[in-house]
């Protein structure tokens, strides 16, 4: 029996690398930063996908932010309106 934790693959993986390499060249902007934002939270002590969570923290770099700066403004852009009104996202993405 082996001690070490095998990484696991997300079920999300395909379209969230999509969206980071995305992040890791945009602005940013409102969406932008919203979008950093939930995959911070739904990478947040996954075991593996270690590439996505390393891009995130660069994209946090890049912008010259903390998590903590980072999550008051989303905070602050959530309360304004729907940032991903009219985007086409039926459903909701909470896995």
């Amino acid at each position: 029996m082996t001690d070490a934790i095998q990484d696991q693959q997300h079920p999300q993986y395909k379209d969230d690398r999509q969206a980071v390499s995305q992040l890791l060249l945009a602005d940013a902007s409102d969406f932008n930063l919203v979008e950093l934002a939930r995959l911070i939270i739904r990478y947040d002590g996954f075991p593996g996908a270690r590439d996505i969570q390393a891009d995130l923290q660069k994209a946090l770099a890049r912008w010259q932010l903390t998590e903590a700066d980072l999550f008051t403004r989303t905070r602050a852009i959530h309360q304004q309106g729907e940032v991903y009104k009219g985007l086409g996202r039926g459903r909701e993405d909470w896995s």
